[in-house]
């Protein structure tokens, strides 16, 4: 049972108004910057106890940090990450889990947990990465001295 404190409060306040994922210490920072006052080894325990209730998503970035987010929704989920700007996406379709439970029986797999998460460009910078690289591709063509024919 977990209590209910001034601080796991201030934390899920602070999570409420993030919509990506975030570290412990940028959290805290978040918090700092709130005027909240709670110590940072607070933070790293209330994330991991709210991150095993299933209060909040977790998600190992790269370096192998964990970065957490609040559930939007309850139940089994995914997500879509930005790699840009860390926006994310969640996703439910019986479809996919469908397919997952069909390559666990393949293998002969069974009593299956899994998270999928699926990094990629949000609308926003796809559209700014494509400006960019037309962009480079007509300098490059205005350096060679224009179209040849």
């Amino acid at each position: 049972m977990q209590r209910n404190t001034r601080q796991r409060a201030a934390i899920l306040e602070t999570l409420s108004q993030l919509d990506d994922f975030r570290s412990a210490q940028q959290i805290h920072e978040q918090m700092r910057t709130d005027g909240e006052t709670v110590g940072l080894a607070t933070v790293y325990r209330t994330l991991q106890a709210l991150s095993t209730a299933g209060r909040l998503d977790v998600l190992v970035a790269a370096d192998g940090e964990s970065l957490y987010r609040q559930c939007e929704d309850s139940g089994h989920h995914h997500h879509l990450v930005c790699r840009e700007c860390g926006k994310t996406v969640e996703i439910t379709d019986p479809s996919l889990e469908a397919a997952m439970s069909a390559i666990a029986r393949e293998h002969g797999f069974t009593d299956l947990d899994h998270t999928l998460e699926v990094f990629g460009l949000c609308a926003e910078h796809a559209a700014t990465a494509t400006a960019e690289v037309t962009q480079a591709a007509k300098d490059g063509a205005a350096a060679d001295g224009g179209p040849r024919a």
